[in-house]
């Protein structure tokens, strides 16, 4: 049973008798407080997809639910649900455009390394790898003599995204994208 403190974004915890997932986790540290940090979660309901927020204290104690990880690939976008089909047992998986909005940024056809996060057998969120190739489809023209650590300028990623680029980086490049950061790490 971990504290409040040791909870990842990502994780899924038991709270008043129902299953969340946490979406967000912002820590602050309250002036004047002979103690510790507070925890902000943002949780999502898994049966019902409500938000609430809730507050705990870094010593508060909170039961993680069972979640089972699979790994799949994106099928097909039908409307506003995306369907992902399990890599081991063919097994397709719907999730909610709304409950996996970030994840879509980094996702193409050709991903590799995508989970699908189930709670009860249901699928309820997407773990991404820690880094993607996406394709660049627009950006400023790449600059003679621009070298990896010159300005950086900002580049229309084939999924939506924009993410700063070097000034080298062109159109039509391939690049290598840190998920959690959002960043650019080098060409592919």
């Amino acid at each position: 049973m971990p504290r409040a403190s040791e909870i990842k974004k990502n994780s899924a915890v038991e709270y008043q008798d129902r299953v969340y997932f946490v979406r967000d986790i912002d820590r602050s540290v309250p002036q004047g407080r002979a103690g510790g940090s507070l925890y902000r979660m943002r949780m999502y309901d898994v049966v019902t997809g409500n938000k609430i927020d809730e507050t705990f204290k870094d010593s508060d104690m909170l039961n993680l639910a069972d979640l089972e990880r699979r790994p799949a690939t994106f099928s097909y976008s039908d409307g506003d649900e995306y369907v992902f089909m399990d890599s081991e047992d063919f097994t397709q998986y719907s999730l909610n455009r709304e409950a996996i909005a970030d994840e879509l940024l980094f996702i193409t056809e050709d991903t590799q390394g995508v989970v699908v996060i189930l709670v009860s057998e249901a699928p309820v969120a997407l773990a991404l790898p820690q880094t993607v190739e996406l394709e660049i489809v627009e950006t400023d023209p790449s600059v003679k003599g621009g070298s990896a650590t010159a300005r950086t300028k900002p580049a229309n990623l084939s999924t939506g995204l924009i993410i700063q680029v070097p000034e080298h980086i062109s159109t039509g490049d391939r690049i290598k994208i840190n998920v959690e950061e959002r960043k650019f790490l080098s060409r592919a």
